[in-house]
């Protein structure tokens, strides 16, 4: 009886001590595609000794500013172009750590069945913010609606149309807004996340990017913790065959996965 109960004893401390070794980070996502896969990364995360905790904001602006902070240690919602916009202008010390997702940008309409149907003058809201804002525009300049500067690149404004046949009227909102701007407008950009949470689908859209492009997703870190062990360990709960299943499972092909 002695005996077992040095045992017992013994295991529980090794117990103790392997529970005491998990790490926990904090990953601040946006509502939707990337809350849900983060929870379907957590389990396979946890096997590997790393504890995520998920939390979710409303906004693209918070996220990054959360984690420059030091308020989480990762984030999960935003593609490279916007990330690299946000450092040029408040100055984040983040980097990308690994591409996650691809979310293809599409524009839905509730009064028109084709972007063809939008009538000359027709309002188009497209998102308040330059990178997902100049990528509505790339996206009508790619489907031929408008022409834009040469030299705009990949965040174009308004002010760099030089061509719109149709005299489209563009209202900029914040794009978690954009999915309530549809009553208002003709036609509005939303990006995929938002418009999963308005139950729409690539398939409502009446354009649509192609798969392939620019703007694939990352999981993003402070500078000061991209080499830290429990980075590899993210990326290596999240580059597994079941994740990759789940996502072409669970979004029949509006979001996919990048690797």
């Amino acid at each position: 009886m002695f005996v077992r109960h040095i045992l017992t004893a013994a295991v529980a401390v090794i117990v103790g001590l392997g529970a005491a070794q998990a790490e926990t980070i904090k990953i601040g996502v946006t509502p939707g595609p990337h809350a849900q896969v983060l929870e379907f990364v957590k389990p396979i995360a946890a096997k590997k000794g790393l504890d995520i905790q998920i939390i979710e904001f409303s906004d693209y602006v918070i996220p990054n500013t959360a984690l420059d902070a030091g308020e989480i240690q990762a984030n999960s919602f935003q593609h490279l172009p916007y990330l690299e916009n946000q450092k040029k202008d408040r100055g984040f010390k983040i980097e990308s750590a690994g591409f996650t997702l691809n979310f293809p940008l599409g524009i839905y309409s509730k009064k028109h069945k084709s972007f063809a149907e939008v009538p000359d003058g027709g309002k188009i809201a497209i998102q308040n913010d330059p990178t997902n804002g100049g990528r509505s525009l790339l996206l009508l300049q790619d489907k031929g609606f408008i022409k834009l500067k040469p030299e705009a690149g990949i965040k174009p404004s308004i002010a760099d149309i030089i061509d719109n046949p149709k005299k489209l009227k563009f209202i900029e909102v914040e794009a978690a807004q954009t999915p309530r701007s549809l009553e208002d407008v003709d036609a509005a950009s939303i990006n995929t996340n938002y418009a999963t949470q308005a139950g729409l689908t690539l398939n409502d859209a009446i354009l649509k990017e192609d798969a392939k492009g620019p703007y694939v997703n990352i999981i993003a870190v402070r500078t000061v913790d991209k080499d830290k062990p429990w980075v590899k360990t993210l990326l290596e709960a999240y580059y597994t065959p079941e994740v990759k299943a789940f996502v072409l499972e669970k979004f029949k092909g509006a979001v996919l996965p990048s690797w």
